[in-house]
C-alpha cells in the first residue's frame, strides 16, 4: 500500500471519527435541550446545537494536538470550561440554580469528541450514551438517594471496601496444610457471598414486600432464609389460619439455597457442577413444587405479615467471621481427609450444615478442584444442605405450630432423601 493511499484512508477515518464526535455531542445535547424545552430561545445556556459543536470541537482538538501542537487540547478544553463558567455565572443573576451538571456535561462532551478521534469511537459512544441516560434520569436517581437509608449506604461502601480495596492486596499464593489456603481466593469467596446477600436484600427493599410472600421468600433465600423461617414460624403460631401461606414461604426460601449452590460451583469448579446438578435440581423441584401447591390450595385475602429480613445488608464483622469460618473448614477438611478419608468429610459437612451451608459448599467446591473426589464433594454438599434444612424444619415445628412443622417437614424430608439418593448412586 503506497503512502498516498495510506494518507487517504487516514483522512477518511478522521472524517468519520469527527462525524461520530459531532453525533455524540448531539445525543447529549438532545437530552439537555429536552430538559430545558420549556425555556424560551436564548434562555438556554446549551442545547443540541451547542453540545454537538462541543463534541466536534473535542475531535478537532485531538487532531490539532496530534498534527500541530500538544497544547491544542488543553487550551481548547480550558476555553470550553471558561465559557461555561461565565455563562452559568451570568445565569445565576436570574435563576438561583447552583447545579453544575450542565457544565460537567459540556466538559465530558468535549472529552468524548476527543476520545472518538484519538482513542476509540466505540468507547466514546458507550460513555456518551451512559452520560445521556444519567442526565435523563435525574428524578429517578434523586428519588433513589432519598429512599436510601444510612445503613444501606454504609453497607454498599463496605462491599466496595472488601471487593475493590481489600481483595487486590491479598497474596495470591498457597499456604497452610496441603496448600489449601489461598488468602485471595478465600476472600474472593467472601465477596461473592456478601454480594449475593446484598442483591437479595435490595431485591426485596426496592420491589417492596407488597410484591407478595412468594417474591419475598424467594429473595430471602439469598439474604437470610433462617431469619424468614424464624419469622414465619412465629407468625404461624400466632395466626393458625395463615399457616399454609407461611409454610409455603419457608419452603420457597429454603429451596432458593439449592440454585445458589449451583452458582457457587459454576464459579469455582464447573467440573463439580456436572455431578451436582441433578441432585440439586431434584431437591429444588421437590421444595418449590409443594410450596406452589400449598399456596394455590390455601389462598387467602388476609394480610400476611412480612419480615424485617436484615437491618444491615452487609455487616463487615459478619464478613470477617465468614472468612474465618471458611478458613477453618478448609483446614479441617484437609485434615479430615488425611485422617478419616471420606467419612471425615461427611462428618464435617454435617457439623457445618447445622449453622451454615455456604462455607462448606465453597470449601468442598474448591477442594474438589485440588484433589478431593468429586463424588465425595457432591455427597458432602448434599449432606450439609440436608442438615441445614432439617434444622429449619425443626424451627418450623417447634417455634411454629404442628401444621407448619408438617407442611414444611414432609416436603423437606422427601426433597433431601431424593437428593441424597441421587448423589450416592450417580
Amino acid at each position: 500500500m503506497d503512502e498516498v493511499t495510506t494518507q487517504f484512508l487516514a483522512s477518511n477515518q478522521n472524517t468519520i471519527n469527527l462525524a461520530i464526535a459531532l453525533l455524540l455531542g448531539a445525543i447529549i445535547g438532545l437530552e439537555r435541550g429536552w430538559d430545558a424545552r420549556e425555556q424560551k430561545p436564548g434562555e438556554r445556556i446549551a442545547g443540541i446545537r451547542t453540545f454537538a459543536l462541543i463534541g466536534l470541537l473535542g475531535g478537532v482538538a485531538a487532531l490539532l494536538a496530534e498534527a500541530i501542537t500538544p497544547w491544542a487540547f488543553p487550551v481548547l478544553l480550558i476555553s470550553v470550561v471558561a465559557t461555561g463558567i461565565v455563562a452559568y455565572s451570568q445565569r445565576l443573576d436570574h435563576i438561583r440554580n447552583f447545579s453544575i451538571t450542565g457544565l460537567i456535561g459540556m466538559v465530558l462532551t468535549f472529552c468524548y469528541g476527543a476520545i472518538a478521534v484519538a482513542v476509540d469511537p466505540v468507547i466514546a459512544t458507550a460513555c456518551a450514551v451512559v452520560t445521556a441516560i444519567i442526565l435523563d434520569n435525574k428524578e429517578e436517581i434523586h428519588g433513589w438517594v432519598q429512599k436510601l437509608q444510612s445503613h444501606e449506604l454504609d453497607a454498599g461502601l463496605k462491599l466496595l471496601l472488601i471487593s475493590a480495596v481489600m481483595l487486590p492486596i491479598l497474596p495470591n499464593e498457597k499456604m497452610g496444610p496441603g496448600g489449601v489456603l489461598n488468602p485471595r481466593e478465600i476472600w474472593w469467596m467472601v465477596v461473592m457471598i456478601a454480594s449475593i446477600s446484598f442483591v437479595g436484600y435490595f431485591a426485596i427493599r426496592v420491589a417492596g414486600t407488597r410484591k407478595g410472600i412468594l417474591f419475598t421468600s424467594l429473595f430471602a433465600g439469598l439474604s437470610s432464609s433462617t431469619a424468614l423461617t424464624l419469622h414465619f414460624a412465629r407468625q404461624s403460631s400466632g395466626n393458625p389460619a395463615l399457616t399454609p401461606q407461611y409454610a409455603a414461604g419457608i419452603l420457597i426460601a429454603c429451596g432458593t439455597m439449592f440454585p445458589r449452590i449451583l452458582v457457587y460451583c459454576f464459579v469455582i469448579n464447573r467440573e463439580l457442577l456436572t455431578h451436582l446438578v441433578w441432585p440439586v435440581l431434584a431437591m429444588t423441584v421437590l421444595l418449590y413444587g409443594p410450596a406452589w401447591y400449598i399456596w394455590q390450595t390455601n389462598r387467602s385475602r388476609s394480610e400476611v405479615s412480612q419480615p424485617e429480613l436484615n437491618q444491615n445488608p452487609l455487616d463487615l464483622s459478619a464478613a470477617l467471621f465468614f472468612g474465618l469460618l471458611l478458613t477453618g473448614i478448609l483446614v479441617l477438611g484437609e485434615l479430615a481427609t488425611r485422617w478419616l478419608g471420606d467419612a471425615g468429610i461427611y462428618a464435617l459437612a454435617a457439623a457445618s450444615g447445622v449453622a451454615d451451608v455456604d462455607a462448606i459448599t465453597l470449601s468442598l467446591a474448591r477442594m474438589s478442584g485440588n484433589g478431593l473426589d468429586l463424588n465425595t464433594a457432591v455427597i458432602g454438599i448434599v449432606i450439609a444442605a440436608a442438615v441445614n434444612n432439617l434444622v429449619k424444619s425443626g424451627m418450623a415445628g417447634v417455634i411454629g405450630n404442628r401444621q407448619c412443622g408438617t407442611l414444611v417437614g414432609v416436603p423437606m424430608l422427601i426433597s433431601l432423601g431424593a437428593g441424597l439418593l441421587l448423589a450416592w448412586y450417580q
